[in-house]
Order: C-alpha cells, then structure tokens, then sequence
C-alpha cells in the first residue's frame, strides 16, 4: 500500500488526479478505452456465439488491435485512479472482484488463442464455430459484464481499512 501511495504521490500524478480536470479526464480516456475493448471483443465474442453468421471471422480479427489498444488505455487510466486513491480501491471487494474477473478474462484469451482460434480463424462466414469457440466467447461476454458491473459498483463502496472481512 506504501508503494501504491509513494507512486501517486509523484508530482505530476499528484497534480492531474487533484485538480478540477483531472479526474474527470482519465475517467472519459477510461470509458474510451472501454468502448473500444469491448466493442471489438463484443462483436467478436457476439459472432462466435452465432449472431452475424455472415461475418467472416478473419474479418473481425482485424479489430483486435484497436481492442488491445482499449485494453492499454484502460490498464493506464486505471493504475492513475489506484495510485490516486489506493484506498479505496485495494480494500473494496468490487475493485478486488474487478481484477479477478480481468484474470479470468486474460486466462480466457491464453486458452483462446493457444486452443481455439487456429481451426476457427478460416471457418467460413456462413458456418458454425465448434463449442470450445462457443464456450470461450461465452466466458469473455460474462467477465467483461461482470467487469463493468463491478466498475461501476466500485464507487458505491468507500470502505474503510476494516471493512474489507477477507482482506
């Protein structure tokens, strides 16, 4: 915690996050970030789960980028909003639900891309993808709602130090 609050106290960090504009800039950079993260893996995940038959899936893969690149402003905006406040963050269990379902997520993505995606990137657009696809878009959808639920809930829970039962 010393760390985390050492980080936000560097001048400029300090600076932005406590002025009038700060805050709400990064959070309009962070819901940015988030339209593009899932936007991309919506539509994606939308499509192996069977809507947009039609859309090839080498197609959709070429939003990935501007997904990573939500993911990058979201991981960047987030760690200002921590360092900002670690207090609030690292002893509220939506913060600490958040980041579970992030690592669910991102092991959903390894599993993706080690398994999965190599049969399924030239199925044809008019045809179904296997359930492993299936199952693995199904999991991203439910992280990534999960993970905005527990975002937005994060502001609902100003917990002091002992709040927290299992911290």
């Amino acid at each position: 915690m010393e760390f985390i609050q050492a980080l936000g106290e560097v001048g400029w960090i300090d600076g932005m996050m406590n002025s009038s504009w700060g805050w709400p800039a990064v959070e309009s950079l962070h819901f940015m970030g988030l339209c593009l993260l899932v936007g991309t893996v919506g539509i994606f995940d939308m499509r192996m789960l069977g809507l947009g038959n039609g859309i090839s899936i080498g197609s959709l893969h070429g939003l990935v980028p501007w997904g990573v690149g939500g993911y990058a402003i979201n991981v960047l905006t987030g760690m200002l909003f921590l360092v900002s406040a670690p207090d609030q963050y690292l002893y509220n269990p939506a913060f600490q639900t958040k980041l579970a379902l992030m690592c669910v997520a991102g092991l959903n993505v390894v599993f993706f891309y080690c398994f999965v995606f190599g049969p399924v990137k030239t199925i044809p657009s008019d045809a179904d993808v296997p359930f492993s696809a299936k199952f693995a878009a199904a999991v991203s959808l439910t992280c990534w709602v999960g993970i905005i639920i527990c975002g937005r809930l994060i502001t609902y829970y100003r917990p002091p130090y002992h709040w927290c039962f299992w911290c």
